[in-house]
């Protein structure tokens, strides 16, 4: 009988040990993000009497409707980590500390809407106005060159379709249109590869100037979306692969996680 309760005891405390690392873990991912719909977080641990020594098998963490930078919407992110040790003082204080950095596999999804308001944030916009590359002051009389109503279409095979307006000293409106397929550089820039001018439903006598000022349009694009950029705290994201499904896009790599939020 008294083996029973011991048991039972050890078991209870377990129990406890992994509810409490599951809350704390959750509220400080919650800091990462500006907002968050949901966040669901899954400790993994085998035996869970590793918990008393700090030793946990992974954290998996599910969010869905997430917002970082207050600007930038995820409809929704998963990571798996490996291994982890945790110092079980700090959780027990409410926090997670990590005894060593780890990794853990990632999925980004977003939507295109998303995706499409994010040209309008401020971290992007920056890179889209008053834009001075030659190819395009040629074309304005030595004046600065600003990217407007910005476009995005997913569509199948990491191909895209992209549309804008830019406005000229002697010509307002100008429309811009091309097709690109997306593509990961050093894990950590976003690349529009093959870009080419679309003629469609550009007036004949546009076409010429709406082709140079979308190829120079192009060549903005690809120095702009550099993943660094968008690293959470103590997260710094790496992509593998990245696809498009409908509208969404999808990308696929790992995180190296160094703290949690609030730990340094």
């Amino acid at each position: 009988m008294f083996g029973g309760f011991t048991g039972f005891q050890a078991n209870a405390a377990n129990d406890f040990g992994e509810r409490m690392i599951n809350s704390v873990v959750t509220q400080s991912l919650r800091h990462l993000f500006s907002r968050s719909d949901h966040i669901d977080v899954a400790v993994r641990c085998s035996p869970p009497s590793k918990l008393l020594q700090g030793m946990v098998d992974s954290f998996r963490m599910e969010g869905r409707g997430l917002v970082i930078r207050k600007e930038f919407e995820a409809a929704e992110m998963m990571f798996e980590t490996d291994a982890v040790a945790i110092d079980v003082g700090s959780a027990i204080g409410g926090k997670i500390r990590l005894r060593q950095p780890t990794q853990a596999v990632a999925q980004v999804v977003l939507n295109e809407d998303a995706i499409n308001r994010a040209f309008a944030a401020q971290l992007v916009r920056q890179h889209l106005e008053g834009v001075t590359d030659e190819a395009l002051t040629n074309l304005s009389g030595g004046e600065p060159v600003t990217f407007r109503d910005i476009r995005m279409t997913l569509q199948p095979d990491q191909q895209v379709t992209i549309a804008a307006k830019t406005d000229l000293p002697n010509r307002q409106d100008v429309p811009l249109q091309l097709t690109a397929k997306i593509t990961v550089e050093k894990r950590r820039r976003i690349v529009f590869a093959d870009a080419e001018f679309l003629a469609d439903g550009i007036p004949d006598g546009l076409q010429s100037l709406s082709g140079t000022l979308s190829r120079g349009f192009a060549t903005v694009l690809n120095r702009m979306v550099d993943l660094e950029r968008f690293n959470l705290d103590g997260v710094l994201l790496r992509v593998n692969r990245l696809e498009t499904k409908g509208n969404q896009l999808v990308f696929s790599g790992y995180a190296q996680i160094e703290h949690f939020p609030g730990t340094v």
